[in-house]
């Protein structure tokens, strides 16, 4: 398992890559916070894409039933066990850890 952080420079262009790579991959989207503890906001359900809207600093989750957007996002980390990607965490402004779990792990080419 390899933790890496994704510049935010790169973050329009990775986040449009993988929309293409996983759409209507299955993935749950959990947000944890001291203020609200761990809190489940779509599970299980296909992934409709990924948008990092750089003049606004908002990253939208879309996924089948919900649009999930994570304002102003500090850190972008993504847990890879090979070249299957695991999961994504998002770190906001105001600490907030927003974890996209991937249940079927996505095969992508090496880096560059």
């Amino acid at each position: 398992m390899t933790i890496a952080k994704i510049d935010k420079a790169h973050w329009h262009d990775y986040f449009g890559r993988m929309s293409a790579l996983l759409i209507g991959k299955s993935v749950e989207v959990e947000v944890d916070a001291l203020e609200i503890g761990s809190h489940i906001a779509a599970e299980w359900v296909p992934l409709l894409g990924f948008v990092y809207d750089v003049h606004s600093d908002i990253l939208a989750v879309t996924v089948e039933g919900l649009d999930h957007m994570i304002r102003h996002p500090q850190q972008v980390h993504v847990d890879m066990l090979g070249s299957e990607l695991r999961s994504l965490e998002v770190v906001d402004s105001e600490l907030y850890h927003h974890v996209i779990k991937l249940r079927e792990p996505l095969l992508l080419p090496a880096p560059h």
